[in-house]
């Protein structure tokens, strides 16, 4: 994966090779398949490089469909379905070796002012207060703080608790949660389309280890077979992902060798910014 943030905004830098389709390059990395944010991530640039410029992403809906080759570049075509006066809608096929990996639809708006609320931001210590997830990971797995840096070093990300036994964050009605603090390590630009690419290429990070919380298991646990199946974001106000955000996790329901989790994310002054739905596999091996 990406080994800094510079890295991976070249990701998001697409070849054009004719009117709506684009070629994503592929990282250096260990992982056996594509990781489902890098996908989301281009496939997401490709929509809006398609789409008027003064319109901003404010919604994709996307399913993970086969694992991606890590070896070998990624074609996103892009169908126009509809431009409307405020909003346009984009489908993107993202295809290796001939096959569909990954759909995406995803919607832009022309920005414009309308009733505004939200729920507010949980009571959460602060990020400079919060161990970085590496480290985290490090001792719950016993594999050395290097792997995470090789992989993920273009995002800093940081543990705020979660809820199993004697964590920070137990609750007996939901016993799933989990919080991390995340921004790209390094200053990203003023362009939307990039702040919203790089926040969806985060959001799949952590998002499924929220539903195996309470059942004594991680990511990347052997005994564990995990998958992004489908992801969905809603991009509520202007957001920059070079900057603090809180993501909120709650995993509702694991069943069927499945489990669902919804993300909030929030700015350190409170904004709701986008929310985050994904479910995937989280099957037990035999």
């Amino acid at each position: 994966m990406p080994s800094s943030i510079d890295e991976l905004l070249d990701l998001l830098d697409l070849e054009t090779i004719e009117v709506g389709l684009f070629r994503g390059r592929q990282p250096e990395t260990s992982l056996q398949r594509v990781f489902g944010g890098q996908v989301a991530s281009q496939a997401l640039v490709a929509a809006a490089r398609t789409a008027d410029p003064d319109r901003v992403v404010h919604s994709l809906h996307a399913y993970f469909l086969r694992p991606g080759d890590t070896k070998v570049p990624i074609l996103y075509d892009v169908e126009r379905t509809t431009d409307g006066r405020s909003f346009s809608t984009r489908r993107v096929v993202a295809r290796q070796h001939g096959k569909p990996i990954f759909y995406m639809s995803a919607s832009l708006q022309v920005p414009e002012e309308g009733l505004d609320h939200q729920d507010p931001m949980p009571d959460v210590v602060g990020p400079d207060e919060c161990p970085e997830l590496g480290d985290v990971l490090a001792g719950l797995t016993g594999r050395p703080r290097d792997d995470w840096d090789r992989e993920w070093a273009s995002l800093d990300v940081r543990y705020a608790g979660d809820s199993r036994k004697g964590g920070a964050l137990q609750d007996a009605d939901r016993p799933a949660i989990a919080r991390v603090w995340l921004k790209a390590s390094g200053p990203i630009g003023d362009d939307p389309v990039l702040h919203a690419a790089v926040l969806a290429y985060a959001s799949d990070l952590t998002l499924l280890s929220a539903s195996v919380i309470p059942h004594g298991t991680y990511i990347g646990d052997p005994r564990l077979q995990p998958a992004s199946l489908d992801h969905a974001m809603w991009f509520h106000r202007p957001l920059r992902a070079d900057e603090w955000l809180l993501y909120d996790q709650v995993s509702p329901s694991a069943s069927g060798g499945r489990g669902f989790a919804t993300g909030r994310l929030f700015t350190v002054d409170g904004r709701l910014v986008a929310t985050a739905v994904q479910e995937g596999l989280v099957r037990l091996r035999g």
